[in-house]
């Protein structure tokens, strides 16, 4: 038996999905320890947390494993959620080093520190680029698809799952219980429905708030990158989650995770949506005619990805609730809105 889970590691809790998940475990009375470098991440994002419950806050690499030892021993940690990396596919493909270094060369010296100090819980913030670009009939997306990444990204965040598994054979010929689970994400949006934390990036490389930076005035339009792919409207297909559904999914696996597991769960509705449909739900959430401009096909960009939930349904009785891309838009906006400026408003 695993200890119940209580104080909890967050790598990359000032981004955007690790202050939702810092956030939702304050709330539910959990101790939280941050660390980021805040090289994307916001100091803001940490002030807001602050009042929601027992925070600690430490800017520095999860690759540091001499902190991440220290914080592990002073806090009691009982889990990791690691949320750090970077997760720009097209900036992978230019700068793939770049990727490997982060992405999976600090995952493992933070796995390092963890296997050193015999935390028992790592849940891994991967990613349905692992999948590259999987034929006809392996769509929906099931666990069991072939792992095959197109690019960087895809790859380096396939090789800290790689590295997860072995970590956890060694454990298991060792006293020291270890279990953990790779969550695979489709496309992240949304932001918390009452505007307490939200998403701000520089640059800006999701599609939804560019789309709300166009309708705000602050983009003369959005670039659709490739409108000749082999889809209905000829442009790409994700699948979008909000980014409070993908956190339930993190606390759901956190408390079923049991010594010896090694599970992996995609994330995602299930339903695909393609460029120009995320175009009209914005013009439709904001009352503004958004101009989309069309433009070439970017590397390493998949035609469809989209989720077979099932597993994760059946095993943690996790389903998303924001079915309807208009209501992850509207979130979104709110937020925008709000802070027209980010976290800088």
């Amino acid at each position: 038996m695993l200890p119940e889970p209580s104080s909890i590691l967050i790598t990359g809790g000032a981004g955007y999905i690790g202050s939702h998940a810092s956030l939702r475990l304050l709330e539910s009375g959990c101790r939280v320890t941050i660390m980021d470098t805040l090289a994307l991440g916001h100091m803001e994002a940490i002030e807001a947390l602050r009042p929601h419950g027992d925070l600690e806050f430490v800017q520095a690499d999860c690759g540091d494993q001499s902190t991440v030892c220290r914080l592990i021993r002073e806090r009691s940690i009982d889990t990791v959620m690691h949320f750090a990396a970077f997760c720009d596919v097209n900036e992978s493909v230019h700068h793939p080093l770049k990727y490997y270094a982060n992405n999976t060369g600090s995952s493992l010296h933070l796995l390092m520190a963890v296997a050193a100090m015999a935390v028992p819980r790592f849940i891994f913030s991967s990613t349905c680029a692992t999948y590259g670009e999987p034929d006809a009939s392996h769509l929906p997306i099931t666990e069991a698809c072939p792992q095959a990444p197109i690019n960087p990204y895809g790859h380096s965040k396939l090789l800290v799952e790689e590295a997860l598994s072995a970590t956890l054979e060694a454990a298991k010929h060792s006293d020291r219980p270890f279990a953990y689970a790779n969550l695979r994400y489709f496309n992240v949006a949304g932001s918390d429905a009452t505007g307490r934390v939200g998403e701000d990036h520089d640059p800006e490389t999701h599609l939804i708030p560019i789309c709300l930076k166009a309708a705000m005035g602050r983009r003369d339009g959005v670039t659709i990158f490739g409108t000749d792919y082999e889809t209905p409207d000829g442009t790409c297909i994700r699948d979008y989650v909000h980014v409070s559904d993908l956190i339930e999914a993190h606390v759901a696996v956190m408390h079923a995770l049991e010594a010896g597991d090694g599970r992996a769960y995609n994330v995602g509705t299930g339903r695909g949506v393609s460029v120009r449909e995320i175009l009209e739900s914005v013009r439709r959430v904001t009352g503004v005619d958004v101009t989309g401009l069309d433009g070439a096909r970017r590397e390493g960009d998949p035609p469809m990805l989209y989720n077979d939930p099932s597993k994760i349904t059946a095993e943690l009785g996790w389903s998303a609730k924001y079915m309807e891309i208009d209501d992850i838009v509207a979130t979104a906006w709110d937020w925008m809105q709000a802070h027209p400026e980010g976290w800088s408003s």
